[in-house]
């Protein structure tokens, strides 16, 4: 029989730091992840809305509120892979953060809103936290939303690793006076085909909640869409079962400004409600 090398010590350590912080983030990842799905399109004929529990984003945006209380310009960098790029989007406008910045800009008419996307398809967070410095922080940003983790689990890489690497760049965008906003994996056939998007859930739900970092609960929210029957998979994905569609993207936009607007702002947020088939 063949032995399998033993690990070396800081292998070990990434893996018990894993493990720590997916016990710590685990209660309140499972009750996100296996909630009842309660109806939510037939009372209000949004196809955006969701419960209460997957609007939140579960931290304050201290940055963004003050540039928001003195009337901006506010600043958003969007950083990511393909979703944040926009891959399934039909036109670039309709990409998430471009549907963000015309909402935002929508419901603040009198600040200068900037949302700017620094989204590369393929990456993974190694590459994206090597960017940080260039593609990021030279913006001087208020608050940078970070969506990662998808490609990882696709390619059944290290989520160790992953994590290791995330909760680094936190440190250093917080540190360089930014708000952080996460965001994770989507609901896809694709993505449900590779059994580390759970531990992938866990682990950013743990990070979020150590690091006192908001999350947006992608995942979850497009579950929720699709077995409440606001928007069938084929609406809501790309065709290739995998990356998001227009209506989509254009919900999690809303979404994702909800957030900002519950947490930075003393108002409350209503959606435009979509009343599209």
């Amino acid at each position: 029989m063949r032995l399998m090398p033993a690990p070396t010590r800081p292998e070990r350590q990434r893996r018990h730091t894993l493990a720590a912080l997916v016990l710590i983030g685990l209660g309140a990842a499972i009750s996100i992840m296996t909630a009842p799905v309660g109806r939510g399109a037939g009372a209000t004929g949004d196809r955006c809305a969701v419960p209460a529990d997957l609007a939140t984003i579960g931290a304050a945006l201290p940055h963004t509120a003050a540039r928001l209380a003195l009337g901006g310009p506010l600043t958003i960098v969007t950083l990511g892979s393909s979703s944040t790029e926009g891959i399934g989007a039909s036109r670039a406008e309709f990409t998430y953060p471009r549907r963000l910045a015309a909402i935002l800009q929508e419901n603040l008419p009198k600040t200068q809103v900037r949302v700017i996307n620094r989204g590369v398809s393929g990456e993974m967070a190694e590459q994206m936290a090597a960017r940080l410095d260039r593609d990021v922080l030279a913006e001087k940003p208020d608050l940078v939303i970070w969506q990662l983790g998808s490609n990882t689990v696709l390619r059944d890489g290290d989520i160790a690793t992953e994590i290791e690497v995330l909760r680094r760049g936190i440190s250093r965008l917080k540190a360089a006076g930014t708000d952080v906003m996460l965001m994770d994996l989507q609901y896809a056939p694709a993505m449900l085909a590779h059994a580390g998007y759970r531990e992938m859930l866990y682990a950013l739900a743990a990070v979020a909640h150590s690091e006192d970092t908001a999350i947006v609960h992608r995942f979850a929210i497009m579950r929720h869409w699709a077995e409440d029957g606001q928007m069938s998979l084929p609406a809501m994905l790309a065709p290739d079962r995998l990356h998001m569609s227009d209506a989509s993207y254009d919900c999690l936009a809303r979404q994702v400004a909800h957030g900002i607007f519950v947490e930075a702002t003393d108002r409350r947020y209503a959606f435009a409600v979509d009343r599209r088939p």
